[in-house]
């Protein structure tokens, strides 16, 4: 079976793009890589030469999802894969490739309908290193990836089918989480590298918004705890306070992006060795903190 082995970007549609590059580079500590002639705005978090593109096409929610794969052996087998589950596959163009700074890309939809790209080939930057324009220390990625995510899906056990048996992701573990408003929520999370995991999601009928969260994890706790006082300086919305993860247990907080998804900013996210991992079940989500902020 052929796999996927990293989120390598991800692309969202906001409404005020300016706002955006100030919260993406002045709070959260993203480099500018690049802007396009739509105004499209390119950054980094690593020597990907982009992770995270931000259109201005105002749905303030994700665009599409790009999953990596390690050359043009690999993408023809997944998008075989693809095809012998059902799904539509179609050949990106020269011009999105080029957008997207990789070698070549397939296009397809998930489950619920969502826009995703596989490709190989991604423009490295080793000849300008990553600076982040904040006095961070910088942020895990690499080979683990972007970060992780968390979106709303459709049906939750054809997506648990999609991911695991199509796009070859494995299962890290499930929590079940109860909201404020006593809604109980069942979270399945997925790994495809060694980070804990890649993408979570959760079944919602008609949700306002597909991303519920996308994770940046630093290499430093005290940047989690510097950027924690930075957006309280700033003014910038805390959703939930710092806490610490049952399953994978990042010590993090979060945070409201201009687009009003959450960002979740931590550090010290346990790593998964799939030789001996077995799949866990938690119920409740941290094992302290990540509670509303009270004003």
């Amino acid at each position: 079976m052929e796999r996927i082995t990293q989120f390598g970007y991800l692309g969202l549609s906001v409404s005020n793009i300016s706002q955006w590059e100030q919260f993406a580079t002045q709070t959260l500590g993203l480099q500018i890589s690049g802007r396009e002639a739509d105004g499209t705005l390119l950054l980094r978090n690593d020597e990907y030469q982009r992770r995270l593109l931000v259109h201005p096409t105002g749905k303030d929610d994700l665009a599409y999802i790009g999953w990596e794969v390690t050359d043009e052996h690999a993408l023809s087998r997944l998008a075989e894969q693809l095809k012998a589950a059902g799904t539509e596959v179609r050949q990106g163009t020269p011009a999105e490739a080029k957008a997207r700074g990789v070698i070549n890309l397939m296009a397809f939809r998930d489950p619920s309908g969502i826009p995703m790209e596989i490709f190989y080939g991604p423009l490295m930057a080793y000849n300008t290193p990553f600076q982040s324009p904040r006095p961070i220390s910088g942020f895990v990625a690499g080979e683990q990836g972007f970060g992780h995510m968390v979106i709303t899906m459709d049906d939750f056990e054809k997506s648990i089918y999609f991911y695991r048996d199509v796009l070859g992701m494995r299962i890290s573990d499930f929590v079940e989480i109860v909201r404020p408003t006593g809604q109980q929520l069942r979270l399945a999370f997925f790994h495809c590298n060694p980070r804990h995991h890649t993408i979570a999601f959760y079944a919602a009928p008609n949700p306002a918004k597909r991303l519920n969260h996308f994770m940046l994890q630093t290499r430093s706790l005290d940047d989690v705890g510097a950027t924690f006082n930075l957006c309280q300086d700033q003014g910038v919305p805390i959703s939930r306070g710092l806490g610490r993860h049952t399953n994978d247990q990042m010590f993090s907080f979060y945070l409201v992006s201009p687009s009003g998804f959450e960002i979740e900013y931590g550090w010290g996210g346990r790593v998964v060795e799939d030789s001996t991992w077995q799949v866990q079940y938690h119920q409740g989500g941290s094992i302290w903190g990540h509670r509303p902020l009270s004003r």
